[in-house]
């Protein structure tokens, strides 16, 4: 199966200028999407995982996903005022501007196994953002998979030190 089949370009969105990769038509089809998860899955080589961080709002998607095929904790960081207990954030760089995310200041436990996830791995700026959270509450990074990288963004470069693993490369 080719999941590349099932993302979707949609030029100038959410502004001109970007080529947004479209995730729901895999998200649409059961076979493809379960074909995506088992090779996320198969991308940890039986390590052991006890919280699938997911980032806002598209990592929420295959996050869950994963964490219940792991038998993991799901966290959902977020963006700022969403969540409901006490929080910790940090900023980040987007291709197309910059925000913050949040994370529960008890989602993680100091030497949890942590998986981060999130659809895409852009410019980077989120991933950081996302693993800098985890560290700061004493987590363990596993590794940081992705749906998609887009390579010519060269978002790896900002969480070199940490595993990385993307379904495809654009």
């Amino acid at each position: 199966m080719k999941i590349e089949n099932y993302i979707r370009d949609i030029q100038d969105f959410p502004k001109e200028g970007i080529l947004f990769k479209d995730i729901t038509p895999l998200l649409n089809d059961p076979i493809a999407r379960t074909a995506c998860l088992k090779i996320l899955v198969n991308s940890l080589k039986n390590q052991k995982i006890d919280k699938v961080v997911g980032a806002e709002s598209r990592g929420f998607f295959f996050g869950m996903l994963l964490a219940q095929e792991l038998n993991a904790g799901f966290i959902p960081v977020r963006k700022p005022n969403k969540l409901p207990y006490e929080t910790i954030s940090a900023s980040y760089e987007l291709e197309y501007g910059s925000d913050s995310l949040e994370i529960h200041t008890d989602a993680i436990q100091k030497g949890d196994k942590v998986l981060v996830h999130d659809d895409v791995l852009a410019t980077g700026g989120t991933a950081k953002a996302v693993c800098e959270l985890v560290e700061k509450l004493g987590g363990e990074i596993v590794q940081c998979n992705f749906l998609m990288e887009l390579t010519f963004l060269n978002g790896r470069d900002k969480i070199m030190k940490h595993p990385i693993f993307s379904v495809l490369s654009y």
